[in-house]
This record gives structure tokens, C-alpha cells and sequence, in this order.
């Protein structure tokens, strides 16, 4: 509440003591009004007279200097309020009443108006967006940013606060929060890690009501961004290093093998690599200083104190290990770390020698190539031909090995690359000669490197054999589709011969498999009694049983109604096209028996079509386990045969018989 709001109350109080004052005075002499205090809400819009005021005849009313400006008017000895009020800007409206007779002031009355609080206005920040920067070590419990800079304001003079902290970054809740909900002081919950967290960002808001679904209610937000700044807490490390929990890295220990009675010139190649440190605080990354604190027996080995490169200073004249303590420390002497490195002197045996990665190395060089032109791979054209030769006792001398080509002018080795010397403007293959030596150990291995000018023929695959040929990935896919559709045009050759020689059986196996009624052609009365039946046989054609599921074929020609007795030679011919020819006599397994008989024999395995004692002039002739098209060939050509009697004792029927 100001001070206007808190004055007017006693005001009032004596204002009304007086105002009792026109009551008792004659009503015709003076001015007065029924009522001096109102009380309207602010913003609200009052159009009605607030009071009548009694004016004498002989005398008007008016303003006086002490109203508040444009906030009342007088129409027809009526007071009207002439503004829209507002507590935050005028919580008390005062009106001069002045009653003259003439220029002479005769009466003054005063009217008050007593404006009321309504929340009709939304909390607001003094920022948008605050920065504040915490530094890596700052304590639990400390605030971070004090309640004063933070608070909001409301121009609702009773309005109270509150005041809620939502993270945007996930997990920053975990680290702050505020002291409380009216007090949006921000505290410290947890320790900082700058390496996990390096910022958090937080929206702050504030509500004028505790409910958020009460009406009115207004709220605000602001933007808070904290930097978390790195402490120096963590000492040196030397990479590479693996963590245990995150915060501890477990520096890594270097090894390496020189051999005795050489010093290298050049620094040592360590393993897992070289001595490296870093500063453990990555957001300090301060400087690290290099130093052989241990272990360095007759001062073998000198180290690089800002790269940490180690080096031998003198030879090693017998084998030994050297275990090295190598410390690293901060430029400003705060922390350090020390770790190990091994060094094992060995002593060069006399198989000793260097190895080339391959024992043919294949290049290529495009035809018109200028010179210094790099030689590119045959396997690969895309990379670049390196030829290069280790020393497979001491990799730390491979850095040690130069190469050189001693027979070929038109090529010079450029490290492990080879170059064009000259323009090559024919097409041709050359074979250098590449040498490899150590300028430690001296000693030297050469090899060869066939280099193909473009514009030949590739190699033949013979060439190729034992010659470490390389082929790419595009060779092997191209390869394998070529492989992979003759393979299949060969499978499509395969069939198209399979259905032209082979097709006309697999049809007739496929439709004997799908008559499901090829045994209502059995005979059963020759199942069911051995002794035969002549009775002549009715007509199968109206029997449905009896018929095949498909009609067979049409006869090549018409039958005659009456038939003459064919003879043997005939119905041989007739069962041409499903009998062998005669090829032996006897009992032989591979001899060919008739297919004539007259008597049904038990012997299985055989076919043979059987002829009855009396045979008249409608002849029964059974095919003895023959399929239905036998069958219907056999009846086409034995039909009225009755004195037929060339029999063979050997020949029997099998277990199925069809009766025609």
C-alpha cells in the first residue's frame, strides 16, 4: 500500500464528523450532499451520478482547485466520476465542491472516492534472460545467485508471489533449486563436474495466486543460464588412458625396444604410442612439462621437456631393460602425474634382416604421364603404390629405413612412394629393383615392382600365380555375376533338353497318377476265383464303374463288326510298340518269353495277354498286369481271335489282371 492509501482512512473518519455539519444548517442557505465517501473498484466503468448535490436558488456549484484533475464532473447539480480508475495509479479520488453566490464562495464540500485492488497485473522480471557463471569447486549449499536479484515485482500492491524452477537441460534439477517457493534465491545441490556438465539452462517462473486455475491469475518467466567454470582438480594424464569411474584415469605405461651398440638419432617408437600428456582440467588444458625422474641408468636417455619425444643420448653396449619413471607436470607446478616406460636393449643376431610387406609389388602409371607422376596400385588404382620394408626385430628403426630403385632411371623413390622420373610415352613394362636399407643397422633388402605403362594387355593369370595379384572388390562382385548367369543359362539348357527327350514320360506317369480309378479295371473274378469264367463279357462302354476316368484313345482304323481270327503274326504286330523282340528262349532271366498264353500262371514280373480254351466269336482276352493303355492296344488287336495256340510254359500271369 503508498502512503495516499494509508492516509485517507483518517481523513475520512473527519470527514464525516463534518459532514454532519450541512445537516443541521438551514437547508435554503447552504449546499450539501447526503454522502462523502464511495469505494469503487478499479477498472470498472461507472457511468451512474455518484451523489445529488442541494444547491440553493441564488447560488451554483462547482470544481474546486483541489479536485482531482479530470477525474470528476458536475452535470445539473450532479456528481459523476469522469475516469476509469486505477488503484496503481490513484488509489483515492477527491472532489472540491464550491458553492457561490456570485464570485463569493458561500459553502465548499469534499467528496471522496476510495479506489479498490483488483489482480489485474502480471508479476514481471527485470530480465529476460541472466548468465551467471559457477565455478567447478563452488560448495553444496551455496547460493548461487542471491533471492535480490531474482525477485520479480507487482504492481497489485497486496499481491503475493510465488515462484517455481524448471530445468530445460535434462538432469540440471539434480544440481539446483531455489531456497523456496516465495524466496527464488538459487542454491547449489550437488557437486559440479565440468567434464559431465559444462551448462544448464532453467526457466524461472512466478505466479501471483498459490492456484494456477484461479481467476484472476497472472504469471511470468525468465531464462536462466549457468556456465559451470573448470577448477584445477584434476592433475596431468597420459593418454592413452582408460577411466575407472570417471573422474580417475588410469595413465597409460609405455614400451619400446632399441638394440645394443646403436644409437638412434631419431626419437624412440613407443607403444601404445608416444609419451603424451594432457591436462586433466580440459577446460584449464594448461601446459605439461616433461622429465625423466627414475631409472635412467648412466643417463642412456634424454626426454623432450614440452613434446615428451624420448631419445637415446649414447648406445647400449649389452642387453638390458631400462624401466623409466617419466613425470608430468603443470606449467604452474599445482599437479603432476608420473608413469612408466620400458625400454628393452636387444642385441641384433646375425638372421637379423628387413622384410618388404610383399614380395611383388604391381603398379601402374597412365600412358603420357609427365614426370614426378606418383606410380598408382593395380589392385587398387584409386590409391597410391607404397612399398615399404620393416625391420621385424626393432619396429622402432622401421622410421629408420630409406628406399631407393638402383636399375631403373625412369623411376625414384620418394619415401615409400614411387615417382616418374621422365615422360613416359610408350606403353611398356618395367621391372625395378627396390632396395631397402636401415642407416642404423646397415643392413639391406631388396625387392621387385612391376610397373605397367597404360595401353597393354593385363597380366595373364598365370603371371599372376604366387605373385601376390590383388583384386578388388568391383573384380570379385563382376566376377561372380558373370559365374552366376552362365550358371543359370546353363540351368534353363538343362531343362528345355529334360522336357524335349524325357517330356511325353512324365506326362504319362503324370496321368496315370491322377486316374483315381484305375482299379475298376481289375478283373475280380479272376481275384476271387481261380478257375475262369467263359462267359462272354458285356459290353463295358454303359457300365460307369468300368469305364477309365478319360476315354482312351481313338483306334488308328475302324474295327469290323465281325472279326476273323487274327493270327499269331498279327497280334505280335498289333503289341509291337509295348513288346520286346525275341532276344532268347528258355528260363533265362534276360530271355523274352510271349505275350500269347492260354494258362494263367502264378510267375510274377511279367506281362502276357491270356486266351480262354473255347474261344468263339466273341473273344475274352485278359491282359495280365498291364496298364490301362495295354490294355486298350491289346484289345484293339485281339478281338475275335479263337484258335490262337502258341504258348509258352513259362509265362504266367502277375498279381493284376484287366479285363477287356
Amino acid at each position: 500500500m503508498g502512503a495516499p492509501a494509508l492516509l485517507w482512512p483518517p481523513l475520512l473518519l473527519v470527514l464525516m464528523l463534518f459532514g454532519q455539519l450541512p445537516v443541521t444548517l438551514a437547508q435554503s442557505e447552504v449546499c450539501y450532499v447526503n454522502e462523502t465517501i464511495f469505494q469503487v473498484e478499479e477498472n470498472k466503468n461507472v457511468t451512474e451520478p455518484l451523489v445529488d448535490i442541494y444547491v440553493p436558488k441564488d447560488q451554483e456549484v462547482v470544481l474546486g482547485p483541489l479536485s482531482t484533475p479530470f477525474a470528476f464532473r458536475i452535470l445539473g447539480n450532479q456528481l459523476f466520476l469522469n475516469v476509469t480508475p486505477d488503484y496503481e495509479e490513484t488509489p483515492l479520488l477527491e472532489a472540491q465542491l464550491e458553492c457561490r453566490k456570485g464570485n463569493t464562495v458561500v459553502t465548499q464540500l469534499r467528496v471522496f472516492v476510495a479506489v479498490l485492488d483488483v489482480n489485474d497485473n502480471a508479476p514481471e522480471f527485470s530480465f529476460t534472460t541472466k548468465e551467471q557463471d559457477v565455478a567447478e569447486d563452488t560448495k553444496v549449499n551455496t547460493v548461487v545467485i542471491p533471492e535480490a536479484d531474482l525477485q520479480a515485482t507487482d504492481r497489485d500492491k497486496d499481491d503475493i508471489l510465488y515462484y517455481t524452477l524448471l530445468e530445460v537441460t535434462p538432469g540440471a534439477s539434480s544440481f539446483f533449486s531455489l531456497m523456496g517457493v516465495n524466496r527464488p534465491a538459487l542454491k547449489l545441490d550437488r557437486s559440479l563436474d565440468f567434464l559431465k556438465m559444462r551448462n544448464m539452462t532453467f526457466q524461472l517462473l512466478v505466479r501471483d495466486t498459490w492456484e494456477d486455475k484461479v481467476e484472476p491469475s497472472h504469471t511470468a518467466s525468465a531464462t536462466l543460464v549457468l556456465n559451470v567454470v573448470p577448477a584445477d582438480l584434476r592433475p596431468p594424464w597420459f593418454l592413452p588412458c582408460s577411466f575407472s569411474d570417471g573422474y580417475i584415469c588410469i595413465d597409460a605405461q609405455y614400451r619400446g625396444v632399441v638394440p645394443t651398440g646403436h644409437r638412434l638419432p631419431f626419437p624412440l617408437i613407443l607403444q601404445p604410442g608416444p609419451i603424451y600428456a594432457v591436462d586433466g582440467d580440459q577446460g584449464i588444458n594448461i601446459d605439461i612439462i616433461y622429465s625423466i625422474i627414475g631409472g635412467n641408468t648412466n643417463d642412456t636417455f634424454t626426454i623432450n621437456a614440452d613434446s615428451g619425444n624420448l631419445t637415446m643420448a649414447k648406445s647400449v653396449s649389452s642387453p638390458m631393460t631400462f624401466i623409466l619413471l617419466v613425470k608430468a607436470e603443470q606449467a604452474d607446478l599445482a599437479r603432476y602425474s608420473v608413469t612408466q616406460a620400458t625400454v628393452e636393449a636387444r642385441a641384433v643376431n646375425g638372421n637379423h634382416t628387413l622384410q618388404f610387406t610383399q614380395r611383388l609389388y604391381r603398379g601402374m602409371v597412365e600412358l603420357g604421364s609427365g614426370a614426378y607422376t606418383a606410380v598408382k596400385d593395380a589392385a587398387s588404382p584409386f590409391k597410391l603404390l607404397r612399398i615399404q620394408a620393416v625391420d621385424p626385430d626393432f619396429p622402432d628403426l622401421n622410421s629408420a629405413i630409406t628406399h631407393r630403385i638402383t636399375n631403373c632411371s625412369e623411376f625414384t623413390m620418394d619415401g615409400d612412394i614411387v615417382l616418374t622420373t621422365v615422360a613416359l610415352e610408350q606403353a611398356r613394362v618395367f621391372y625395378a629393383e627396390v632396395e631397402a636399407i636401415s642407416t642404423v643397422t646397415q643392413l639391406t633388402a631388396t625387392t621387385v615392382a612391376e610397373i605397367r605403362v597404360s595401353g597393354l594387355e593385363p597380366p595373364s593369370t598365370g603371371e599372376s600365380l604366387g605373385d601376390g595379384q590383388h583384386f578388388s572388390t568391383v573384380d570379385m562382385a563382376v566376377l561372380g555375376g558373370v559365374l552366376g548367369a552362365l550358371l543359370l543359362l546353363a540351368l534353363i539348357c538343362l531343362g528345355i533338353l529334360i522336357h524335349k527327350h524325357y517330356g511325353h514320360r512324365f506326362h504319362c506317369c503324370s496321368g496315370k497318377a491322377a486316374d483315381g480309378k484305375m482299379s475298376s479295371f481289375d478283373n475280380q473274378a479272376f481275384l476271387s476265383d481261380p478257375k475262369p469264367s467263359w462267359d462272354p463279357t458285356p459290353d463295358p462302354e454303359p457300365e460307369s464303374d468300368l469305364a477309365p476316368a478319360e476315354p482312351p484313345p481313338a483306334p488308328p482304323s475302324p474295327v469290323p463288326t465281325v472279326p476273323a481270327p487274327p493270327s499269331p503274326q498279327t497280334l505280335s504286330r498289333s503289341h509291337a510298340p509295348e513288346s520286346p523282340t525275341a532276344a532268347g528262349a528258355g528260363d533265362s532271366p534276360s530271355a523274352v518269353r510271349s505275350i500269347l498264353t492260354k494258362e494263367r500262371r502264378p510267375e510274377s514280373g511279367y506281362k502276357a495277354v491270356w486266351f480262354g480254351e473255347d474261344i468263339g466269336a466273341e473273344a475274352d482276352v485278359v491282359v495280365l498286369n498291364a496298364p490301362t493303355a495295354e490294355a486298350d492296344g491289346a484289345g484293339d488287336g485281339g478281338e475275335g481271335s479263337d484258335d490262337e495256340d502258341d504258348t509258352d510254359p513259362n509265362v504266367g500271369p502277375q498279381q493284376d489282371y484287366t479285363y477287356i
